[in-house]
């Protein structure tokens, strides 16, 4: 009976040990993907990225049209053509299709790799702001993703917000 006792009185006592603790912890929490959508270094990431989207989407454009008049071309006057003739251009057509083929496969790959490489280098932005933040106000601890509930007063994301649009505009 004893020994339950005191196992009691020592549980008893890391109970409210734990409750000052925790009343003396600092938390804080950051929605990630609002910030990493608002910051002006992703929108213009975007747009970079965009562009370069565009340019080359013009240039595939251009090359599946001249393709396909290789192709109408093979369509219309294949019967009339000798047999060397229309085995070079069945054969110019292939190449180019697989030309195209390849320069699409890149650059799907190299703008997947480039998002990869701007949404890398936010987040170590956003991580060196939110370190910057969580030292300056004294947070013990500072959550992101799989938090079910935030208050305005734990949530420091406008603080980093701010602090990503100002160092973006220093640029």
């Amino acid at each position: 009976m004893r020994r339950t006792t005191a196992l009691f009185s020592v549980l008893l006592g890391l109970l409210l040990l734990s409750g000052q603790v925790a009343a003396e912890t600092k938390l804080g929490y950051l929605n990630v993907s609002r910030v990493t959508e608002e910051s002006p270094q992703y929108r213009a990431a975007r747009k970079a990225l965009q562009r370069d989207l565009d340019r080359r989407e013009k240039e595939l454009r251009a090359k599946a049209g001249k393709l396909k008049k290789l192709e109408e071309k093979l369509n219309k006057g294949g019967a009339k053509m000798g047999a060397l003739e229309l085995k070079k251009l069945e054969r110019d057509i292939l190449t180019r299709q697989r030309k195209l083929k390849n320069a699409r496969e890149e650059a799907r790959e190299e703008l997947a790799l480039r998002q990869n490489e701007e949404r890398n280098k936010l987040m170590r932005k956003v991580a060196e702001v939110v370190k910057a933040i969580g030292k300056e106000k004294k947070f013990d601890l500072i959550l992101t993703d799989g938090v079910a509930y935030s208050s305005k007063q734990v949530d420091i994301s406008d603080q980093v917000l701010s602090r990503l649009k100002k160092g973006f505009k220093k640029r």
